[in-house]
């Protein structure tokens, strides 16, 4: 089906607090726009609107047809305990919901008789069956094995019918949420952080399917090279400045755009407020000029003197006529609203002395876990080296760093950590930052040479204030719970940084500050990513690629 989705006029936000407003936004067969902003600018909050999941503060959207199947697929992959994996796809393709509304419609049509309506009874099944139809559920247990098998599921290994979601790895729980995407018969998509987890061969296959979408997509993204690989447009919701604005064109468009438009209304407003300046001084020099005038003529001008009272009487009474026009020009001025200063992440890793001048060795070590085997390898990291480590999932990458830094013993061969060894690390699942304690509380914990005073100081710094931190940090968003590991960095010395993953759930912005704050750190860098704009930006030694449990340099 050939679809549309128009948003007109739209505000969204909670009862305290509107995130966005007057937005406007049409969504047309094989538009593919980019929702990009800060953390908390109403990104996720937008395209709950747009699916109908939250209802809009103000505004509408609407569907033409008005029975266009639209697809919203959070961005945490939702795990319910017991679902399978056939139960999760059929879920978060709709086919599940489908399937139970044609069954009810089913079970009234037979509980109907003549005289209760049957009629408008049938033409409720009606519609169920062609929506059952249209959402694939009819093949999706026939189709969804080989696209398992595409995505390397073999169906030994992973069987859809019996395996759970909760058995599976967040890179393959990624995997079948790819699954899903390929398996949906959606009109109009709407993705949040589809590429979190993904591995390269899983965004490349994100890619090719984006852009193979014949129906129009909607999509919040942090990762720079999909975006510009994959969008049409971009829809910027700018928090600091509580505007939104459409560009046409990619991602590489709208940096440029976005860059020439922030110049031109930071430069329309200082020539405003220079001519403003200089109309104000000059207002002021004439209105002391007058006020002087009047003051000498009253001292110098004999009383008698009527001619000159008059004549001094005339001059100012000119000078207060020309602060008065200066006055009016002032206020003719057309106001130019100085551009808010967007708030920034800006930190620093902090650093301690230095570690000896081999961090860590491996040799021959080789861990077994189940059926997988990592190793035998040999590495060995120096002070100071910066090396990148890729591979795809599964492939034994974290488990890699947790021997590298001594977390768990090998099976066989040996592991040495040198001396002075501090470590700062931000996991995969920002494990520091879990259970019910408060964020404050449990930052303390961490960090106990800071006081609590302190302790909020540096977390408001990286934009976690009095909302954020007496919430349990299970409670927190993802991107929250991985800046408040970004301030715990910076609040503890190290000399060995390992990062698994860091950009999942950080705004644009903030990978930016983190590129900038790797680029100034001294110590040893361990960094697996699979943002490619981050390995081609940040300065890298060596470079570690990480498959079936084999590690080769190069």
């Amino acid at each position: 089906m050939t679809a549309t989705l128009v948003a007109k006029d739209l505000a969204g936000g909670y009862a305290h607090r509107t995130l966005f407003d007057h937005l406007d936004l049409t969504v047309a067969p094989g538009d593919v726009i980019g929702v990009v902003g800060a953390n908390g600018a109403g990104k996720t909050t937008l395209l709950r609107v747009l699916a109908g999941d939250l209802a809009p503060l103000h505004g509408t959207v609407s569907r033409a047809p008005a029975d266009a199947f639209v697809g919203w697929l959070p961005q945490e992959h939702e795990r319910i305990p017991g679902e399978t994996v056939a139960q999760y796809v059929a879920r978060r393709t709709g086919c599940a919901e489908a399937t139970l509304a044609m069954d009810t419609a089913a079970d009234a049509l037979a509980d109907s008789t003549p005289t209760s309506g049957s009629v408008g009874t049938a033409d409720v099944y009606a519609a169920a069956l062609d929506h059952w139809l249209a959402s694939g559920a009819a093949d999706l247990d026939e189709r969804l094995p080989g696209v398992l098998d595409d995505l390397g599921f073999h169906r030994d290994a992973v069987a859809p019918e019996s395996v759970l979601m909760t058995e599976l790895s967040g890179g393959q729980a990624a995997r079948v949420g790819l699954a899903a995407l390929l398996c949906s018969r959606f009109d109009v998509v709407l993705l949040d952080e589809p590429t979190n987890d993904l591995d390269l061969d899983g965004l490349d296959r994100l890619e090719d399917v984006v852009r193979g979408m014949r129906g129009g997509v909607v999509l919040v993204s942090h990762d720079r090279e999909f975006l510009s690989r994959s969008v049409t447009a971009v829809l910027e919701l700018d928090l600091a400045q509580h505007t939104n604005t459409l560009f046409g064109g990619g991602y590489d468009s709208y940096l440029h755009e976005r860059e020439v438009a922030r110049r031109h209304k930071r430069e329309e407003y200082e020539e405003f407020a220079e001519k403003k300046a200089d109309l104000v001084a000059r207002a002021r020099t004439q209105r002391e000029w007058s006020s002087q005038g009047v003051r000498n003529a009253m001292r110098k001008a004999p009383d008698n003197d009527k001619i000159r009272r008059r004549a001094a009487t005339e001059s100012s009474e000119k000078q207060a006529q020309k602060v008065r026009q200066m006055e009016s020009r002032i206020a003719r001025l057309e106001e130019v609203a100085e551009p808010r200063k967007e708030w920034v992440l800006e930190f620093t890793i902090g650093a301690a002395p230095r570690s000896s001048s081999v961090v860590a060795t491996l040799n021959d070590a080789e861990v077994r876990q189940g059926d997988f085997v990592l190793g035998p390898v040999s590495l060995q990291v120096n002070a100071g080296e910066r090396i990148g480590i890729t591979g795809p999932n599964g492939a034994g990458k974290s488990t890699l760093l947790r021997l590298l830094l001594g977390r768990f013993a090998p099976d066989s061969g040996t592991v040495h950590l040198g001396a002075n060894v501090a470590i700062g690390e931000i996991d995969q699942t920002r494990s520091e930052f879990e259970g019910a304690a408060p964020l404050a509380e449990r930052f303390e914990e961490l960090v106990p040479d800071y006081s609590t005073a302190e302790v909020r100081t540096l977390l408001a710094k990286f934009g976690l204030r009095a909302d954020h931190v007496d919430r349990a940090v299970s409670d927190l968003s993802p991107g929250e719970r991985t800046r408040a590991a970004l301030a715990l960095l910076q609040a503890r010395g190290t000399n060995v940084l390992v990062l698994d993953e860091p950009t999942n759930h950080l705004d644009l912005a903030a990978i930016e500050q983190l590129e900038s704050a790797l680029h100034s750190y001294d110590g040893a860098v361990l960094l697996v990513t699979h943002d490619r704009r981050m390995l081609a930006n940040v300065r890298l030694d060596r470079a570690w690629h990480v498959e079936s449990g084999r590690v080769r340099e190069g």
